[in-house]
């Protein structure tokens, strides 16, 4: 049975968890808004709950893409939900500098999908101790991301889950092979799904990338279905407002009828896994 904790909550194998919120985090009192939203929500329907939004966006697709209020700024404001909402906060590091500061703030460390081969980069964030989520590459086979994890777990840090978010497939296009999930259990950590990043169409936008959000249901039901322990979905209240992702977030008024179906799915599955 795998189970740790995370900031002032445990992760298991026997409940499903949620890692929820903006992509990335704005100038306004927007991330603070949606994080008491989704501890609501997720506090009326009993789901574990880790906080997530970027405090800086290395990854555009165009010069002009908004990259977040940066290390120091976004840091601030997640240590305030953090503390006030009483929510473990989950962002993401691109580089080997950051990690200091954000060991300091974080719970979870996240190693973003394009840097998941990183060494040094995931090296340095196993070694704070905080849990990892290692995002698996969508230029990556299931069985590779072992790599990743032997990695974290050479640092003395058992604390690690994976998350699949797609692979691709010719241009502009992400598909989510089912059987990444069977697979990367056998790794012997916790899977989450990506259910927006892995309906996305990179770069199909105008200098952005484009999504088709309404493929995030049936793949969030399949996913649970084929095995996942976890799910982490972007939301925001207007998704054509937000400022990253836009045609891939989803609709936090939409979100608890969506956990309510992957929960139905997961007592019944989790049993037999």
């Amino acid at each position: 049975m795998i189970s740790f904790p995370v900031g002032n909550i445990v992760l298991d194998q026997q409940h499903l968890f949620l890692i929820a919120g903006p992509c990335v985090l704005e100038e306004s009192n927007i991330g603070y808004e949606i994080a008491g939203a989704l501890k609501e929500i997720t506090s009326v329907l009993k789901i574990p709950f880790i906080f997530k939004a970027s405090y800086t966006k290395a990854n555009r697709t165009s010069k002009s893409g908004y990259r977040g209020p940066g290390l120091e700024r976004g840091l601030q404001q997640l240590a305030r939900i953090r503390r006030d909402l009483g929510v473990p906060v989950l962002s993401d590091v691109h580089a080997e500098t950051e990690v200091p500061a954000a060991g300091e703030v974080l719970d979870v460390l996240q190693i973003p999908a394009f840097l998941c081969r990183q060494t040094p980069l995931i090296e340095a964030a196993a070694q704070t101790g905080k849990a990892i989520n290692l995002k698996k590459g969508q230029f990556l086979a299931p069985w590779d991301i072992k790599h990743g994890v032997e990695k974290v777990q050479s640092m003395g840090n058992d604390r690690v889950f994976v998350t699949e978010r797609g692979v691709s497939f010719g241009y502009n296009n992400l598909v989510v092979d089912m059987r990444a999930f069977p697979i990367m259990r056998q790794l012997g950590c916790m899977v989450v799904f990506d259910g927006t990043h892995s309906t996305q169409l990179p770069s199909a936008g105008a200098g952005e990338t484009g999504g088709q959000r309404d493929m995030t249901p049936p793949l969030v039901r399949a996913a649970v279905a084929a095995g996942c322990h976890g799910l982490f979905l972007e939301v925001h209240p207007n998704p054509a407002q937000s400022p990253s992702d836009r045609h891939s977030i989803y609709p936090l008024d939409q979100l608890t009828a969506l956990l309510q179906q992957a929960l139905a799915i997961y007592q019944i599955v989790q049993p037999l896994a």
